[in-house]
């Protein structure tokens, strides 16, 4: 780590450079604030050790200019008593922590190291991003999806709160996802966390951190999920899992921006946009007392549902298509197509599990099939049993092709209308029909909502 530090006072420079020099660190030195812009507009550094009282241009001027020159960098300030007032002006600013002088070198350590690794963190999560963009891709061509997509864009460059709704499995995160990457924080951190991946006794710790000491086995201060995504975005997943008193403590950062690590007494300023989802009724756990009004309120301003797959026209065998591709590049195999059958077994289920089922599957069928095709046959042992019965089609069992065919087209059309909720406009314009085609092929082949 790149330290640089400005004090007007030669032996506090030299002391502070031998100490981090020993300790590991690259450090720099100057004695005013003029010098310390010039620097680090020329050079790369992680953290600046500041003193208030400086000659010419302050500490407080200093920090102004590094703001305004968008320079990235953690700060921490260093005061003697006459300026703790201005030392506290620039903690508020941003700064990471502020020390009074003469300096205790074990607090001043401390600080060092907690930035350290709060840097190395931020390094970590940024590596991550290019992963998170292929994973995280939203993929789907239907009508529901589409209209997500155009939600997306119109509330991203906002810093509106989102909640995101829908079943396990529907890929909630990836619209959090996308409206991060669409957002003006998408150079920023986005930090995911699952409430109810972790018991409850560890959600506190996990979101916002804790101190050294805070309880049996803290033996260092960690940065917690909310300090990780600052200037950037926190995703909450199932919210409706927390409990009410972190839903409590949720609902501070959010109209106040400050919170406290778990067994610290430094109140934390935080600029963090919250996302939130939940496939739970939140209304009903309202009314049950489990879960806090005025924080759904805070979290609904937009609403996004998504729905479940087997609402989504076309989108089963597109994503299968999809999931088929990504996992032979991944295993580095043959490029494996789907037989028609195959094709129209997956377009029909209707995969209780969503997304997550469907993607589960084809990379499960790409590590167990060994030839070029996905035949039907490959298919029906990995599905549920209520489901694969109904995809018994009655059609292979016709004696000659014309049943065959007219069989077919009745269940092929029913199951398109169904997914359009028979919506006879839509259905066609998903099929490359014309209306009125599809309203006579109907009306031949007898299909209609009333005699399902």
């Amino acid at each position: 780590m790149n330290i640089l530090v400005v004090d007007d006072e030669k032996n506090i420079r030299y002391t502070l450079t031998d100490i981090l020099t020993d300790e590991g660190y690259h450090v720099k030195s100057v004695d005013t604030g003029e010098k310390c812009i010039k620097i680090l507009k020329k050079q790369r550094f992680d953290m600046l050790i500041l003193d208030v009282r400086l000659p010419g241009m302050d500490g407080i001027q200093v920090y102004e200019k590094i703001i305004q020159s968008e320079i990235d960098i953690d700060v921490l300030v260093i005061s003697g008593h006459s300026g703790i007032q201005t030392a506290v002006k620039a903690v508020k600013l941003g700064a990471y922590d502020f020390i009074e002088k003469p300096l205790s070198l074990s607090k001043l350590l401390t600080a060092v190291r907690n930035i350290a690794e709060k840097r190395s963190l931020q390094i970590s999560v940024n590596q991550n991003q290019s992963e998170k963009k292929q994973k995280y891709n939203m993929i789907g061509e239907s009508p529901q999806i589409k209209s997500i997509r155009d939600t997306i864009n119109k509330v991203a460059p906002t810093e509106a709160k989102v909640l995101i709704r829908g079943e396990s499995g529907t890929g909630k995160e990836l619209v959090a996802w996308a409206i991060h990457e669409e957002s003006n924080r998408n150079e920023k951190p986005f930090i995911a966390f699952n409430s109810a991946a972790l018991p409850s006794e560890l959600v506190e710790s996990e979101l916002f951190g804790y101190d050294k000491g805070a309880f049996t086995g803290a033996e260092k201060r960690k940065i917690g999920k909310l300090e990780l995504a600052h200037n950037g975005t926190l995703f909450l997943d199932e919210i409706g899992d927390m409990s009410m008193t972190t839903q409590a403590k949720v609902l501070r950062v959010i109209q106040e921006g400050t919170f406290e690590r778990v067994g610290g007494e430094n109140t934390i300023t935080i600029d963090v946009r919250i996302l939130a989802a939940t496939h739970k009724n939140l209304e009903d756990m309202i009314e049950e007392g489990y879960f806090r009004q005025d924080l759904f309120y805070r979290l609904n301003v937009l609403p996004i549902t998504i729905p479940p797959l087997r609402d989504r026209t076309g989108d089963r065998l597109y994503l299968a298509n999809h999931f088929l591709k990504h996992f032979c590049f991944e295993m580095k195999t043959n490029v494996k197509k789907l037989t028609p059958n195959a094709g129209i077994l997956l377009d029909t289920y209707n995969f209780p599990g969503n997304v997550r089922e469907l993607k589960n599957l084809i990379e499960r069928l790409c590590i167990l099939v060994s030839t070029d095709k996905i035949a039907k046959k490959d298919i029906l042992p990995h599905i549920s049993g209520l489901n694969a019965a109904k995809e018994e089609y009655s059609f292979m069992s016709s004696n000659n092709f014309a049943d065959a065919k007219r069989d077919f087209e009745i269940q092929y059309l029913t199951e398109k209308l169904k997914n359009c909720n028979w919506n006879i406009s839509l259905t066609a314009e998903n099929l490359g029909m014309k209306q009125p085609n599809l309203s006579r092929k109907m009306k031949d082949l007898n299909i209609s909502r009333y005699n399902q």
